[in-house]
């Protein structure tokens, strides 16, 4: 291999590569792609990269996801991730063209092209600088393990030679491509720690010091680095010096985390004060005398045999300035359409301003509604509009609360936990301390977090980060009493623009401008529901030749109007299933009697009338389904502030094929029970 110019890195000499060929084809034609620093991309030894922020984002993620399909959506969701344009299409399809053009131009075959739903990007594996690095780190790896420390060194340093600076620096990252540069960071890190282990075994400790002086600089919470200098100081003779590095790790750790060094770093610690000939081994180091307790030392015990006193080895950890930024944010939907007044309220809310420094209590975002008015999708498209406010990142759970199979926000805990770089061992098993070490991983970092579907406000308060610079965005089908500080938004159905506007971006704008007066009366028809538009547009995206107003006079026509907001898994029933269910009998018998009112507004009284019940236990119910919304009330002035209450148009006809689900049942029964055992003989 070709070297080019040295330079020095945290003490380090580090060799940069010149860009190394590789054939692409039976042609001969000779590729680079280099993603670790600067991207870099060479065909027949001329540079062929891109110039324009977009196009290089575009080849960036095709390179790390090289052989491999890329769905438009995905790259439309990197580009474009707060508000893609309505020919982001159209735009994603000229940068490929010039991609394909600018590799062909060089004389190498199509390695380029279009599969159906995405993009293909076909080179050897060898041509890119991120293979050969992850092929020569778990090449040292095993030799660290093998007891091979010189080869594993010389290894492992031949790998980390490939960086170039940080992953892709020179390339503006959307979400999916800053959760990749994330995991390639943090990849490095892990084999920079293994290089130098495998020194420190091979007793390199005074060579080591200064570069593990600066590496703490940039980690300052890093367990396993400190450790590392620990040991490199205490080998070159200057305890006192390692004693010291210990006492300011504690000391920060405590400040910023709320927590203390962890087991394996206070028993080196201990090693160290007792003077103690010799320290834990490090991964890989060769068989040799080990503290055991006491701080004695004892000879490793014969192959095959382990004693049970021994000191565990050093293990790293997971310290918030090391941690990558959590990016766990569902794919924002690139078709969403309307809600500008409530992004508007929502965000000016939740973005971080100049108060901040005097805030107290973490801000929170609630989202109801109705099932399939959007709520996930408002949620999903509000996080990434929020999310560069908040660099700390974005945690996201899916809490289940409208299943009936809520989910156990311990568990949620422990996810959230690892994530944010907790090892599994420094995780409680008590639900009270699993938050209590929540809150400490949260404290003094800015993140966004997103809880949907949320059961209970217990199941949420345990959720909240202890921050005050953090947000939370929250959505449930049933209202939270009793959260302080909950900024709630009660979503509606779309509005006759909005409607037709989602509709003409899936079917496109085209037929529904030919067809103006179907498509208003298609959409009135759904009751203007995010979801059932979304049915009801796939259907007639799916057959280009049919009409708008076919389609509606189908619906017309049909006795099963759900039936046909069904489509995959577009399903206008299931969500409404999922709330009836959790329904006791008494309110699920009450909710399908609701349907025989008359059309329009009703008060609590003519309930309590049909039911023959007394006025206040029906408006009790009332207001239940209304908290569920299955039911819209509204106060009618002038009318003592009487409430009045209706049907959304979705949920009339989910009753009413309730009701007559449960009368065609009851009408094939036997008319009592002495004629059902008749029946029965």
């Amino acid at each position: 291999m070709h070297c080019g110019a040295e330079s020095l890195a945290c003490g380090v000499k580090v060799v940069y590569a010149r860009p190394r060929l590789h054939r692409t084809s039976s042609l001969g034609d000779l590729m680079d792609f280099r993603v670790l620093g600067p991207l870099e991309m060479y065909a027949n030894g001329r540079e062929v990269v891109p110039t324009a922020p977009k196009p290089r984002q575009v080849i960036s993620l095709l390179l790390l996801r090289r052989n491999a399909l890329v769905q438009t959506g995905e790259l439309i969701d990197e580009l474009w991730e707060q508000d893609p344009p309505a020919s982001a299409m159209t735009t994603l399809q000229t940068y490929v063209y010039k991609l394909r053009r600018a590799l062909v131009g060089c004389g190498s075959e199509p390695i380029l092209s279009t599969k159906p739903g995405g993009y293909l990007l076909n080179v050897p594996d060898e041509a890119v600088d991120l293979y050969r690095f992850e092929t020569d780190a778990a090449e040292g790896r095993a030799l660290l393990e093998a007891d091979d420390a010189e080869r594993a060194a010389t290894t492992l340093r031949r790998a980390l030679a490939l960086w170039r600076g940080a992953a892709l620096v020179d390339v503006v990252p959307g979400a999916l491509l800053t959760s990749y540069v994330t995991r390639l960071e943090e990849l490095r890190a892990r084999i920079l720690d293994l290089r130098i282990q495998a020194d420190l075994t091979l007793g390199r400790h005074n060579e080591l010091v200064s570069e593990l002086k600066a590496l703490v600089l940039t980690r300052p919470l890093d367990e396993q680095l400190h450790a590392s200098l620990m040991l490199a100081l205490h080998r070159s003779g200057r305890r006192q010096e390692a004693l010291e590095v210990f006492r300011s790790l504690r000391g920060r750790m405590i400040e910023d985390l709320g927590l203390e060094p962890g087991h394996a770093l206070g028993a080196l610690h201990h090693s160290l004060l007792s003077d103690a000939p010799m320290v834990p081994s490090q991964p890989g180091q060769p068989a040799r005398e080990r503290i055991v307790a006491g701080g004695q030392t004892s000879a490793e015990p014969a192959p095959g045999r382990r004693r049970v006193s021994e000191q565990p080895r050093l293990v790293p950890t997971a310290p918030a300035s090391q941690l990558p930024r959590p990016a766990q944010l569902p794919t924002d939907i690139a078709d969403f359409t309307g809600r500008a007044g409530v992004l508007a309220e929502l965000g000016a809310h939740l973005a971080m301003d100049a108060d901040v420094g005097s805030r107290t209590a973490t801000r929170i975002g609630f989202i109801t509604g109705m099932p399939g008015v959007g709520k996930t999708a408002l949620a999903t498209h509000l996080a990434h509009r929020l999310r560069r406010s908040y660099p700390g990142g974005q945690l996201y759970a899916d809490l289940n609360g409208s299943s009936g199979r809520a989910l156990d926000p311990a568990e949620v805990l422990h996810g959230f936990l690892r994530t944010l770089g907790l090892a599994e061992e420094h995780i409680p098993d008590d639900l009270t301390e699993r938050c209590k070490t929540y809150r400490s991983a949260t404290a003094g970092r800015r993140l966004l977090v997103l809880l949907d579907d949320a059961a209970s406000v217990d199941q949420v308060r345990l959720l909240l980060p202890s921050d005050p610079r953090c947000a939370v965005v929250v959505t449930g089908r049933r209202r939270l009493y009793g959260l302080g500080g909950l900024w709630n938004i009660d979503l509606d159905v779309f509005d006759h623009a909005e409607s037709l506007e989602l509709l003409a971006r899936i079917i496109g704008r085209d037929r529904v401008d030919r067809e103006q007066r179907a498509a208003r009366t298609l959409v009135d028809m759904v009751g203007r529901l995010p979801l059932a538009l979304r049915c009801i547009g796939a259907r007639l995206a799916a057959v280009p030749a049919r009409s708008l107003s076919g389609m509606a006079e189908h619906l017309q026509r049909s006795r099963e109007v759900l039936d046909e907001l069904c489509l995959g898994e577009l399903d206008v029933r299931s969500a409404y299933d999922a709330s009836y269910d959790l329904l006791n009998r008494v309110e699920q018998s009450t909710f399908r009697l609701l349907s025989m009112l008359p059309h329009g507004e009703f008060t609590a009284e003519a309930v309590a009338d049909l039911l023959g019940w007394e006025v206040p236990p029906a408006e009790r119910l009332l207001e239940r389904f209304a908290d569920n919304h299955l039911l819209k009330v509204s106060v009618v002035p002038g009318a003592r502030d009487q409430l009045h209450y209706s049907f959304p148009r979705v949920a009339h006809l989910y009753a009413r094929e309730r009701l007559d689900s449960v009368l065609s049942t009851m009408r094939k029964l036997p008319p009592n029970p002495i004629e059902r055992v008749s029946s029965s003989r």
